[in-house]
């Protein structure tokens, strides 16, 4: 496996755990996201990787991006390299979880959040300072909507208001916020449901919702029917998911 500076990739019995490493903050600087970026592209190749666990090391998941880094010239390779964080996150062919302590906040809280588990400690907090400092979140306008919803899009990135991972739980930023010692039980148990499916449905269960995100219906169910004809009945492992329903047995999958 690579060696990074400022974050850990560590793969075993099909999990990914890329674990941000540059305490105590965490603070995302353009070296910093160029090595996420890479772990991204690796996880990406490796075919027996079910799931995507980003975490951290430190008392923050992650303070945001580095101020000096949205300065001056290096505001374009910043923000080229904070967004290919996302448009790598979006193209993996498994589903990802976030396993936040601490401050989420800025460029750290778009990371957290663009995962498609968000499990926190309850002492854990998010938020979009960026007003404050006269910026605004991109990551955050694009897809806090279809996570929150407008209303409460608007209301956070407008003031720049943090909060706390149970009222993030609650208006939808965070899926399950729990008391800090019980963070990696409950990352494990979201783990367990994820294991024992098959890697290949996985993969297309999660394009097929992502792709159709957005789409008028008419034209995202086309998408995804398409999707299920050409790809999803071509793989072995749906005729025998269904083949095991039938005979009233586990299935064996083979991942394909």
């Amino acid at each position: 496996m690579a060696e990074y500076r400022f974050l850990r990739l560590e793969v075993a019995d099909g999990v990914a755990r890329l674990v941000l490493a540059r305490p105590p903050l965490n603070i995302l600087n353009i070296e910093m996201m160029e090595e996420v970026n890479a772990a991204l592209e690796r996880v990406q190749a490796l075919h027996e990787v079910r799931v995507l666990v980003i975490a951290a090391e430190g008392k923050a998941f992650s303070a945001g991006v580095a101020v000096e880094d949205h300065l001056g010239d290096r505001v374009k390779p910043m923000l080229e390299a904070f967004h290919r964080i996302f448009h790598l996150l979006r193209a993996l062919p498994c589903p990802t979880v976030a396993a936040v302590q601490g401050a989420a906040l800025g460029g750290g809280s778009e990371l957290a959040t663009f995962c498609d588990f968000v499990i926190a400690s309850e002492t854990a907090t998010f938020g979009q300072p960026e007003i404050k400092v006269g910026v605004f979140p991109p990551i955050a306008a694009v897809h806090y909507p279809s996570r929150i919803g407008l209303a409460r899009t608007l209301q956070l990135l407008l003031t720049g208001e943090v909060i706390g991972a149970k009222e993030a739980e609650q208006i939808g930023l965070v899926d399950r916020a729990v008391p800090a010692a019980q963070l990696p039980a409950a990352v494990e148990e979201v783990l367990a449901k994820l294991r024992d499916k098959s890697r290949a449905v996985l993969a297309l269960t999660r394009r097929a919702v992502l792709d159709a995100a957005g789409q008028p219906f008419e034209a995202a169910l086309r998408a995804v029917e398409t999707l299920y004809h050409a790809e999803l009945m071509a793989t072995e492992d749906a005729h025998e998911g269904l083949r095991a329903f039938v005979e009233k047995r586990a299935p064996t999958w083979r991942h394909r």
